[in-house]
């Protein structure tokens, strides 16, 4: 499907539009946040609500100062978003421990770690489902009962050569590049595309419908209200087919779009709007375009990751 030209997602090389399979595709999903109560509530004061997709699980939590998110036996890297401007956390894995104040992404390893509030704050962390005890936990997990056969099986890219360690990364220092797609960075389990805040609608002459092959990407959405509009595409049992969706969602929520159906997200209304992607594992495609990845230099790509680009 065709971007609009000032998209530049244009760069990325083009694939056929999607097949038609021999089975149903899984329907997207929608949560939010604020309009159900929490999966659970500690001691410490936060309150969280699980949910998850095929290889991702999203912990969104609202955490009082002083509430600590700890987390042991974890198998593999676990991305922490810090939302709010005037928020800070302190992290700590073994000996390493990290403050970030701001608004602010850290990627911290497996192992045993926590997550203190040092303030008040909205805390994200996502991890990827191979965490099974975790993904016990989400509202939603009877919803993969079954995989979904059109998600490529989760493998993680290469670890730092820097080794593991907590790394953070100050999301408001990235300044705007007109040669650059939002927000990117990656880890060898996580992408996150933090866009940049914006005002009022989005114009409906540019919205950018486009499909995923065999990935899922989740869209968190932060501020603002928002219209998701889904395709699937059909198979060749006619029972099988569904309407398009025109989902509206307030914020805070998030959107669970599966392979292969056609998406785009429509910011709606007036006042400040804040949309972050995120995929497991990270994106080829993305990876190959020089400079999209502001992190690029911690995390190498996969060997046979080569692909054209065009």
């Amino acid at each position: 499907m065709p971007y609009d030209p000032s998209d530049l997602r244009t760069a990325l090389a083009t694939k056929a539009a999607p097949s038609a399979g021999t089975g149903a595709n899984i329907p997207a999903q929608y949560f939010e946040f604020g309009d159900s109560a929490p999966d659970d509530t500690s001691v410490s004061g936060a309150t969280t609500w699980w949910t998850r997709s095929q290889s991702i699980i999203v912990a969104f939590t609202k955490a009082d100062s002083g509430a600590v998110l700890e987390r042991s036996g974890q198998p593999d890297e676990y991305v922490v978003l810090v939302v709010d401007p005037g928020s800070s956390v302190e992290a700590v894995a073994g000996d390493d421990r990290v403050a970030a104040v701001g608004r602010a992404l850290l990627v911290v390893p497996p192992g045993s770690s926590a997550v203190t509030a040092t303030s008040d704050a909205t805390i994200v962390r996502l991890f990827t489902t191979q965490s099974d005890d975790l993904a016990a936990r989400c509202r939603n997990a009877d919803a993969y009962g079954e995989p979904d056969p059109n998600v490529a099986p989760f493998a993680a890219w290469p670890s730092s050569p820097a080794g593991d360690r907590i790394r953070a990364y100050d999301i408001d220092a990235i300044t705007a590049d007109p040669q650059r797609f939002g927000r990117i960075l990656r880890c060898s389990t996580f992408m996150v595309n933090w866009f940049f805040d914006a005002k009022g609608p989005r114009d409906p002459s540019k919205l950018s419908p486009h499909h995923h092959d065999d990935f899922e990407q989740l869209s968190l959405q932060l501020a603002g209200d928002y219209v998701h509009h889904i395709r699937t595409p059909w198979t060749p049992d006619l029972e099988q087919w569904r309407d398009d969706e025109h989902q509206a969602c307030s914020s805070p929520a998030v959107t669970v779009i599966p392979p292969p159906a056609i998406h785009t997200s429509q910011a709606v209304g007036d006042g400040s709007h804040l949309l972050i992607d995120i995929f497991a594992p990270p994106r080829y495609d993305f990876s190959a375009r020089p400079g999209w990845v502001v992190n690029a230099d911690d995390y190498p790509v996969p060997e046979e990751a080569a692909e054209p680009v065009g």
